[in-house]
């Protein structure tokens, strides 16, 4: 099922986090394709889902269906597929979740299975270039229905806020937290694009939020500043937190919490060679398991060419991120690009739900598919 609870490890000082990785990437055709979500007149692009699975085994995902364009800011609405044999076929229609609200859209969905057994749906609301702002609904009965959205950032505390698919946790103790990058705030004089990352938390179930004290901007180790975009987080095994965060540098930074994500270090170099494109790093079932992460693996290609979001890559690792297994290439195409990566877990397999598109106008955000993985295969 969705994991609410992640393991996380120490902070990983450069130098220590060595990503033991192939020179260059082997083609694998590791788990299957089990649902595709094409394009059409109409509906340019569909893509920034997220995976559950429901009480009686079903598996849900709720994905961004985008009508008015291709655009991160034309109509769209969240629609859901679901499956009854364990993800192997899914239905054949969408049904809209929750309908275009705000002056641009809604979008960007991640599903939660809290530990008070509701279902949480956080998604992006978004109004305009100076308030795009996460909500959360809850569920009481396996998605059939949805309370009002409740907002995560009073009014107050406005702004053009990113939260990514699949990014919310919840600890062992019970706190929420949503991981945020902010680019714009109505007394700015202009966006900015590079954006600095930090927390929202609830202890009380998603009722209410607090913002974290540190946000943060990433600059490169020659002091150079660098974006600091669509972060994620992980619970390492001695509780501390770990936030992996995309970036321009051609590789991922990281950011530690030891307070429960209160406060914040300054992000630094991670040492996994990437694009400017988001990973997503969690557990697998098992209080002692592996961390799984799925990204574009760049290290075959010097940092000026880290550029393109292929392949799609997945790796494991044993000692909380110190170091990274040999990677697995889930998606080859060279031609293809591939992000905005959701994961969740049955009893017997990892589901993956991923953008799929094309290095072509206007299809780069486009299509998506759903992958599953046998545990056996990745154990």
């Amino acid at each position: 099922m969705k994991r609410g609870v992640l393991s996380l490890s120490l902070w990983l000082w450069l130098g220590c986090a060595s990503l033991a990785l192939a020179a260059e990437p082997t083609p694998s055709a590791m788990g299957s394709v089990v649902l595709e979500l094409p394009t059409a007149e109409g509906n340019p692009r569909n893509t920034e889902g997220d995976l559950v699975t429901l009480r009686d085994g079903r598996l849900l995902l709720i994905y961004t269906r985008f009508t008015g364009g291709g655009s991160d800011h034309d109509t769209a609405d969240l629609v859901s597929r679901v499956s009854a044999d364990g993800g192997r076929t899914w239905s054949s229609r969408d049904a809209v979740v929750v309908a275009n609200a705000g002056g641009l859209n809604v979008m960007s969905v991640s599903l939660l299975r809290l530990q008070d057994g509701r279902l949480a749906l956080f998604y992006l609301e978004k109004n305009a270039l100076t308030d795009c702002r996460p909500v959360v609904r809850f569920s009481s009965d396996e998605a059939t229905t949805w309370s009002e959205p409740v907002e995560i950032i009073p009014d107050d505390e406005i702004g053009y806020y990113v939260l990514n698919n699949d990014r919310v946790i919840q600890l062992a103790d019970g706190r929420l937290l949503a991981p945020l990058a902010l680019h714009h705030r109505p007394d700015w004089e202009k966006p900015d694009w590079n954006g600095e990352v930090g927390v929202y938390f609830s202890d009380d179930s998603g009722a209410t939020w607090k913002r974290s004290a540190d946000w943060r901007r990433a600059h490169d180790p020659a002091g150079k500043r660098v974006a600091a975009q669509e972060p994620g987080l992980v619970e390492r095994r001695d509780g501390s937190l770990l936030m992996y965060i995309r970036t321009s540098a051609g590789e991922l930074y990281e950011s530690v919490s030891t307070d429960r994500g209160a406060g914040w270090s300054a992000p630094r170099p991670m040492g996994v060679a990437s694009p400017q494109s988001p990973a997503t790093i969690e557990r697998l079932p098992g209080g002692d398991a592996p961390l799984v992460m799925v990204w574009n693996d760049h290290a075959h290609l010097p940092v000026a060419q880290r550029k393109a979001r292929t392949p799609l890559s997945l790796a494991l690792s044993h000692d909380d991120g110190k170091t990274w297994s040999k990677p697995t290439v889930l998606e080859p195409d060279p031609a293809g690009w591939y992000c905005y990566t959701a994961m969740a877990f049955t009893e017997d397999a990892l589901f993956l739900a991923y953008v799929a598109g094309e290095q072509s106008p206007g299809r780069h955000l486009s299509a998506s598919r759903v992958r599953r993985i046998p545990l056996a295969a990745l154990r």
